[in-house]
């Protein structure tokens, strides 16, 4: 097929594992169905990534997707996009964004706790980082495990009583444990899914799986500088080269009681389709798509899907099918990457007979419609 016709396909990525400062991967590759799957530090996957990883060992083109056009060729979907951004991305789009993807996807696998962490808002990005993103994100979480008889948590939002000068003391002092007493700490199961805004402090504990949906960037501040094995962490890779001073006023130090945590960013999923086939879900609703948004497709024989103008990143999470669309057909499986171009309008869904299809589907900001 001419790559000139790419745009009016779905196509599928291969996968793009980034290394981190913490470990984990074993779900992460037995879902991917990899014959020996095992924890290391790789314990990341991006998907449709237009996005390098900011990393303390630079590796070159780290975090790129590349797409499996089953020819032997394998171009990064960045290249693709740029010689027809309109065609992948939309006109609307275009003339918002540029060619900029204002979406990523990540699939997380953690076996050991991240880093005490927040994201700069978009106003902080475009002062420090002359960016328009912040780093907004989601999380859904697909499963998990015990780790040193520990269930699998998560942390974030401040709790009463924490201030800016507390969480300073804490941070120049290194009282890691009074940084952790003063986030809520939240155990996760299958189905869970937790809104983080820019600016709230939070950690993926230990024996997370999860699916991440976020703004296009990197921009990571770490409040801890000695890692749980001794190891002293450059500065750099704490204060992304902005200095600390700027790190600490990236958070926004508002807290919360539990309930209002829960109240304000647990997410509860809504069907808004049926179909005969199977049933749209809503993950990520619209009240934030300035940012994304998500939705899952349960498929148990055929679904339709109409698409307007805009792209989406798609992740099979589990069963088998095709993908059907004009001119061809595309089998799919889980773990498959999908990016779904704006030019594409409709295509069809079939599941294969032994079990249903999932499917999560990520979209930009404020480009999204049913799928």
């Amino acid at each position: 097929m001419a790559e000139e016709r790419l745009c009016f396909r779905p196509l599928k990525l291969k996968p793009a594992r980034v290394h981190r400062n913490y470990t984990g991967g074993f779900l992460l590759e037995k879902w991917q169905k990899k014959e020996d799957p095992k924890d290391g530090n790789l314990p990341e996957n991006w998907i449709a990534s237009t996005v390098e990883a900011r990393t303390d060992n630079y590796v070159k083109n780290e975090g790129l997707s590349k797409v499996d056009l089953g020819n032997g060729k394998e171009p990064f979907l960045k290249d693709i996009i740029l010689e027809n951004p309109e065609g992948f991305l939309g006109a609307d789009y275009v003339r918002e964004y540029s060619s900029d993807m204002a979406v990523l996807v990540k699939v997380i696998d953690s076996s050991s706790r991240l880093f005490i962490q927040v994201h700069p808002d978009r106003d902080f990005s475009k002062r420090i980082f002359n960016s328009p993103f912040g780093k907004t994100e989601a999380w859904y979480v697909l499963g998990g495990r015990k780790i040193n008889d520990e269930d699998p948590y998560v942390l974030f939002g401040f709790k009463k009583g924490v201030t800016r000068e507390k969480w300073r003391e804490l941070f120049e002092k290194q009282d890691i444990q009074g940084m952790l007493d003063s986030l809520h700490r939240f155990s996760v199961k299958p189905g869970d899914i937790f809104f983080i805004e820019s600016g709230i402090p939070h950690a993926i504990g230990s024996g997370c799986f999860l699916l991440e949906v976020q703004e296009p960037t990197d921009y990571t501040f770490r409040v801890e500088r000695t890692a749980p094995d001794g190891r002293k962490l450059p500065d750099t890779f704490c204060h992304q080269g902005v200095g600390f001073e700027n790190a600490l006023n990236a958070f926004h130090y508002d807290t919360f009681d539990r309930d209002e945590i829960l109240e304000r960013f647990y997410l509860r999923p809504e069907i808004i389709e049926t179909q005969m086939g199977g049933k749209r879900t809503s993950i990520i609703p619209d009240r934030y798509s300035e940012f994304f948004a998500m939705e899952e497709l349960n498929i148990n024989e055929k679904f339709i899907s109409e698409k307007p103008a805009g792209f989406a990143v798609g992740v099979v999470i589990s069963g088998s099918g095709r993908l059907i669309f004009d001119g061809g057909e595309l089998k799919v499986g889980q773990s498959d990457e999908l990016f779904f171009p704006a030019s594409l309008k409709e295509f069809t869904w079939e599941a294969d007979s032994e079990e249903n299809l999932k499917v999560v589907l990520s979209y930009p900001p404020m480009i999204r419609t049913a799928m």
